[in-house]
């Protein structure tokens, strides 16, 4: 059995590249989780999980991490990248949603919000708390924008 991560993070950041590879890369390193090596988790955050928003993870780790990311080649585009994390009142069990689109960062932070309080309905959990974080990204050549939530032990 795994262990249940004990702390997590919000991040986001966007960067251009000459490939579409190296455009992600960029804006994970900027984002704090380009010298790991990322697992995809779905959405939900483990109860009594704290935030830490200084947390760091060790390189070449095996990172379970919650994202939303989006590349994109058409120059003068528009994209955006959000995560948000929703926490319930009595035992810090969370939701985390993502979003990517071709739209602005307060678009997306709106997106992630709404089906942040959505998920909490669909439980019938109380919501204590909802952190949010996006990145915009204007494309000049090759971008991405990335937006996660980073979970450690």
């Amino acid at each position: 059995m795994l262990p249940l991560p004990k702390k997590y993070f919000l991040t986001a950041a966007s960067c251009e590249g000459e490939t579409e590879l190296t455009a992600f890369d960029g804006a994970l390193l900027k984002a704090r989780v380009g010298n790991t090596n990322l697992l995809k988790v779905s959405s939900i955050l483990p109860p009594g999980c704290q935030y830490c928003p200084e947390l760091i993870i060790p390189e070449g780790s095996l990172l379970p991490i919650a994202y939303g990311t989006i590349i994109c080649s058409e120059p003068g585009t528009r994209i955006a990248a959000a995560v948000a994390v929703g926490v319930q009142k009595n035992n810090g069990f969370g939701v985390i949603m993502e979003y990517e689109g071709h739209c602005s960062q307060a678009e997306a932070e709106m997106m992630v919000e709404k089906m942040v309080k959505e998920a909490f309905a669909i439980r019938n959990l109380e919501l204590a708390d909802i952190k949010i974080v996006a990145t915009e990204h204007v494309v000049e050549k090759i971008g991405c924008a990335f937006a996660a939530v980073p979970l450690w032990y």
